[in-house]
């Protein structure tokens, strides 16, 4: 353990506590009321002197001979608490005195108005529930000609990633953040389980991975002697349940990507999918809509926020946009005019390189993500992708050049995919099959080939749309944090 003055300090507390009989940290704390439910019955508690126990984390102390004053820190915010001397009892008052920030106490008390008018409990017991023996790097206040100055010790972006625990100690709006998460997930849970869908859970061990173009981590299984991955996306393994009979699926997964880390991606991450039979693109395109609505309601009390100074309203319909027509309004190319030689010079004049032979299809989706992607502040569906976008969609009804996928954007970032999925098994074993030969052209994220997969299709799945909505980078949109770690409570970082 790395100590310091201060910690050794409270090393010689903790010592001094137990010599005087006190278990700093004892088993459990019998809490009558939160933070909250004690503002909430405010009134009912000061008229019926009721005694309360409460607990939570000093925060602010102050002391002042007889008399203490120590804001605690729970769940739902704060509150203060007013010790007195001849209140607690002397044995009692001795152990305020030795409490420091940082610490965590419980109280019993009725509550009461300090002459300053704060709504305070007023102890009568004080249990020590945790000493800490490293103090909280709370922001020094200090007033210097006049003007008052904040040193904040625990500003470094990178240390506030690693100890998150002290990051949501210290900062509300970091809380804040997290509490809009969870009620995001819960929004969405309830439109697609009102929707009939059934949640189901899926292995994030996998023999083969697959449903998305993406290096895996592998792993090894020691009993069975296999190699492993960890999932990619959970997306064949949802088909397999609609496969089964089960009509409208969804999943929260957590999904790996052996890939870089940068202000919006992070190797593991939140997807949801989501599969229903029996409908296409189209059909998936309201559910997205509708979903990404509830979401930002959840989140802000309504369909609108604001990103970086960008309003956004997120009311449905969104407009929609064939991937050529936007190539044609943000680059002024008409890529059904051009042949291959034209596509390459235009890509060349990029400077944008494709992985692996040439395709037209992908020098088509190359220029779309260079010109156009940056320039969709959205909300906005990008529709009809060409064909060698992705081996899981089904053709296009009106062009065999395209597939029924889209993707939709806000912000100029991609938010979500989705397909009327493929589920012709043979022509699904062929698209998977020319996958293995691109990979072994050169490509370095191709699907391979998962025999269970199409054997699964062999029996028989119905016409089906899918729907993958990246969950992290929904939430920065809607908590207004242009970083993904700040939405990770714990995101990968490099060794210390």
């Amino acid at each position: 353990m790395e100590t310091n003055d201060q910690v050794e300090a409270r090393l010689e507390k903790l010592t001094r506590l137990r010599e005087m009989g006190i278990n700093p940290y004892p088993y459990r704390f019998p809490l009558t009321h939160d933070s909250a439910a004690l503002t909430a019955a405010r009134e009912e508690l000061l008229a019926s002197n009721q005694i309360v126990a409460f607990a939570g984390r000093i925060v602010r102390y102050n002391i002042k001979g007889k008399i203490a004053f120590i804001h605690l820190k729970d769940g739902a915010g704060r509150l203060q608490v007013m010790f007195g001397r001849d209140a607690v009892g002397e044995a009692s008052f001795e152990l305020v005195k030795m409490l420091d920030i940082g610490d965590w106490i419980g109280v019993h008390g009725p509550m009461f108005v300090t002459k300053t008018g704060e709504y305070s409990v007023k102890a009568e017991k004080v249990e020590l529930l945790s000493k800490a023996l490293r103090p909280l790097p709370i922001p020094k206040e200090k007033i210097e000609n006049g003007e008052k100055l904040i040193f904040d010790e625990f500003k470094d972006v990178e240390t506030r990633y690693r100890q998150r625990y002290v990051d949501l100690t210290l900062n509300d709006p970091v809380r804040d953040t997290f509490l809009k998460r969870s009620r995001v997930l819960q929004a969405i849970r309830e439109y697609l389980i009102g929707q009939s869908y059934l949640e189901v859970e899926t292995p994030v061990l996998q023999p083969i991975y697959g449903g998305a173009n993406a290096r895996p981590f592998s792993t090894h299984h020691n009993a069975l002697d296999i190699p492993l991955f960890l999932r990619v996306s959970n997306e064949l393994y949802l088909k397999r349940c609609i496969v089964g009979g089960f009509p409208k699926v969804f999943e929260f997964a957590k999904d790996f990507r052996n890939e870089g880390i940068d202000r919006t991606h992070n190797p593991e991450f939140t997807l949801l999918e989501f599969y229903q039979a029996y409908a296409d693109y189209n059909d998936m395109m309201k559910h997205f809509e509708n979903v990404y609505a509830a979401a930002c309601t959840a989140a802000n009390g309504s369909p609108k926020f604001t990103f970086q100074g960008k309003e956004f309203d997120l009311t449905p319909p969104w407009p929609r946009m064939t991937m050529k027509d936007s190539l044609k309004k943000f680059a002024n190319l008409d890529v059904d005019a051009m042949d291959d030689a034209a596509l390459k010079a235009a890509l060349a004049k990029d400077q944008i390189e494709l992985k692996g032979h040439y395709l037209r299809g992908l020098a088509i989706k190359s220029l779309f993500e260079f010109h156009c992607e940056p320039n969709l502040e959205g909300p906005i569906f990008i529709i009809d992708f060409p064909k060698e976008s992705t081996p899981l969609c089904k053709q296009h009804r009106d062009d065999p050049a395209l597939v029924e996928q889209f993707e939709p954007y806000i912000n100029g970032w991609e938010v979500g995919n989705a397909y009327s999925e493929l589920n012709d098994p043979l022509a699904q074993r062929r698209l998977l099959e020319e996958q293995v030969e691109r990979g072994r052209g050169g490509e370095d994220e191709t699907h391979p080939l998962d025999e269970d997969f199409l054997r699964a299709l062999e029996y028989g799945m119905p016409p089906t749309g899918g729907v993958g909505i990246g969950i992290d980078r929904m939430i920065m949109l809607l908590t207004d944090n242009p970083n993904i770690k700040d939405v990770l409570l714990f995101p990968l970082m490099k060794p210390e």
